[in-house]
């Protein structure tokens, strides 16, 4: 996913910096100079050099939104941690061998390394509430701005399509987001059947059964990816059919989240009205 992520946004931005080599658009940013500047006919030079300043911005910001995307990283390296937690579990008795000393700091290790895992979620939640917050309400409005700058641009297809890329950009922005809290929470759970699996009651004391029921018992809620007033960040609350059925009744936090995006489309139907 997050190849498609790249491979997509750079496809869209070769688009803008073409914009007007394939349209009547003097630059790839709709802007005006003083003193006509911007005119390539009275200030070429200018002109050129205010080109190539709007193709690297572009180009250094919307690479820079890819290469910073630091907390689809950061849960994705948690996943892999709670992945590997499962595989030390499962393997935990071919490890130790009947040696119950390595066995007793075995478990202690794993859930002190579960506990922590745990804690970096809480952690990224509370670092990222900003940031997630403001990414969902700007996908948003990508989404509902994007339908209607293709409506406006509906005679001319090569434009049309420049915006529609950017709805499906702005959709799988959020697609990827949800995946990854989604991936992390169905890990979360499986660390519970993982130490099920380690647990042998002909090996051990009573104070290892008793780390392993801890991890269990830990491992019974999962580990979420969200930022209130949001809901949860998965593929059940992105499915908005879903979502509806599932969580609006009684949840002000879905409630706030279909008022957003019932604002948004709201937005886009006055504009839709507007232009016609």
């Amino acid at each position: 996913m997050q190849i498609i992520w790249a491979v997509s946004m750079v496809v869209f931005v070769l688009l803008l910096v073409t914009t007007p080599l394939w349209t009547q658009q003097d630059l790839p940013l709709h802007v005006s100079y003083p003193f006509h500047l911007h005119d390539s006919s009275k200030h070429p030079v200018t002109h050129i050099l205010i080109y190539i300043s709007h193709s690297w911005s572009i180009l250094y910001f919307l690479t820079g939104l890819v290469s910073t995307e630091l907390s689809i990283s950061i849960y994705s390296q948690l996943t892999t941690g709670l992945t590997v937690l499962c595989v030390e579990l499962r393997q935990l008795h071919q490890i130790c061998d009947g040696d119950e000393d390595l066995l007793r700091w075995e478990i202690n290790r794993l859930v002190k390394s579960h506990q922590k895992i745990i804690s970096l979620v809480d952690r990224s939640n509370e670092v990222f509430h900003g940031p997630l917050i403001m990414q969902m309400i700007v996908n948003f409005l990508l989404v509902s701005l994007s339908v209607f700058e293709a409506m406006m641009a509906r005679h001319d297809p090569k434009v049309a399509g420049q915006f529609i890329l950017l709805m499906i950009l702005a959709l799988g922005h959020l697609s990827m987001w949800t995946k990854f809290g989604d991936m992390m929470s169905q890990e979360s759970l499986e660390v519970a059947e993982a130490a099920y699996d380690a647990y042998d009651p002909s090996v051990g004391s009573k104070k290892i059964d008793g780390n392993i029921r801890l991890i269990m018992l830990r491992a019974q809620e999962p580990l979420i990816m969200r930022a209130t007033p949001f809901p949860t960040f998965n593929m059940i609350n992105y499915k908005a059919v879903s979502l509806m059925e599932e969580h609006l009744n009684g949840s002000t936090e879905c409630i706030f989240f279909f008022f957003i995006l019932n604002q948004c489309y709201g937005i886009l139907t006055l504009l839709l009205n507007t232009l016609d």
